[in-house]
């Protein structure tokens, strides 16, 4: 399918980003997926590569191309290669937005420069052992001492949590003031009271590291208050439509993947002395996996180009998170079954699809908030 959203530099840059993950990431995937976490050398290259932070400004070591396409691309070739372990995306797409965006000057030449180069690896910490989706639920609290945050509170489920050199900690600076009541600081990685839990084991997504951190009477700099202290949720809100719109962008490549790995198979297994593809019903279920498919790709793209105009509204970005994750899941389950036993087998791409992509529809906001979203947009 030709796609109209991209120009020939994306193209090429789409050369570069599957010649890296090809080289450096998919011939030690395995291991990694056994080890629980990616090497740290793995973003040093990435970065030499200039694969991360590619709307970080120039000033502070960035290329400063502020064109979401090149993000759209880098993550298309990732979930194509079907390595889920670099948190690439989280560092680029969802975290160091919101330093570009809310950071003073000081703060973007401390650590922006790091977060391109992959010397700095970043995480978000937002949910909680009892609040997930809910984010007026957060009980981390952040006591003003002067010239400092006391933080204390626990985190759970945070990608790049082992790695994480800053954490983005969602925490109460005011108790009584509700969402009003939210801030943003930056714990950075040796601080002291700022421990790691253990490396969550998760059903999928194996290679990327998911701890649970804990804040114990955390000394936190007012240096290090991201953005104004009371407009972390406000911030949080402004950001969440373009973390939905790359899950939805990665979802949208892997339901492509999964009609190219159906076709291919159906093509050349065998049964009862021809192809399987020779068969009504494969041929049907193929048939309305790759009409869905494309129905979501043109869709998601059309929210691409939205977003890159800065037109994508909330709404359509859940709707486009809602969709296409939930249609993943639901042609990643075909695969399985139109592979059979061979579907099964942690070999085959689909087999990991299956278990990777399940996460899809929870992270950055499940399935039912998207839908609360879009119900509230018409007036519900």
């Amino acid at each position: 399918m030709t796609r109209e959203i991209f120009e020939a530099e994306h193209e090429d840059f789409r050369q570069t980003a599957r010649t890296f993950f090809e080289k450096e990431v998919v011939p030690d995937h395995g291991q990694w997926e056994k080890d629980g976490i990616v090497p740290r050398d793995l973003w040093l290259k990435a970065g030499e590569a200039g694969l991360l932070c590619f709307d970080v400004d120039e000033a502070y070591g960035g290329p400063g191309v502020a064109d979401f396409r090149y993000n759209v691309v880098l993550s298309e070739e990732q979930s194509r290669a079907g390595v889920s372990g670099p948190g690439f995306s989280v560092h680029s797409d969802i975290i160091v937005p919101y330093i570009s965006s809310l950071a003073t000057d000081e703060q973007k030449q401390r650590w922006l420069p790091g977060c391109v180069s992959g010397e700095i690896i970043t995480a978000i910490a937002m949910t909680e052992p009892g609040a997930g989706s809910d984010l007026q639920g957060i009980r981390t609290t952040a006591i003003d001492k002067g010239d400092h945050y006391v933080v204390n509170g626990s985190k759970t489920f945070i990608s790049n949590g082992i790695n994480a050199d800053l954490v983005i900690v969602v925490a109460r600076t005011d108790p009584e003031a509700g969402h009003k009541g939210i801030s943003l600081l930056v714990v950075e990685r040796g601080m002291e009271g700022f421990e790691r839990g253990r490396n969550l084991d998760k059903i999928g997504l194996h290679a990327q590291d998911t701890a649970e951190l804990s804040f114990t009477d955390v000394m936190v700099p007012k240096e290090n208050l991201l953005g104004k202290e009371g407009d972390g949720f406000i911030s949080l809100m402004m950001n969440l439509p373009q973390e939905r719109l790359i899950i939805a962008a990665q979802a949208a490549a892997v339901c492509d993947l999964m009609v190219e790995l159906c076709l291919d198979y159906a093509k050349t297994r065998e049964a009862f002395g021809r192809p399987i593809g020779k068969f009504q019903n494969t041929r049907f279920t193929i048939a309305e996996m790759a009409t869905e498919a494309r129905i979501t790709r043109v869709f998601v793209d059309d929210c691409i180009t939205k977003h890159n105009r800065g037109e994508l509204d909330a709404t359509g970005a859940s709707m486009a998170k809602y969709w296409a994750t939930e249609l993943q899941n639901k042609l990643v389950n075909q695969a399985v079954q139109l592979h059979g036993g061979y579907g099964y087998m942690m070999e085959y791409p689909v087999a990991r699809a299956y278990l990777d992509s399940r996460i899809s529809t929870i992270y950055g906001g499940t399935t039912e908030i998207q839908k609360e979203i879009i119900g509230r947009s018409l007036g519900l």
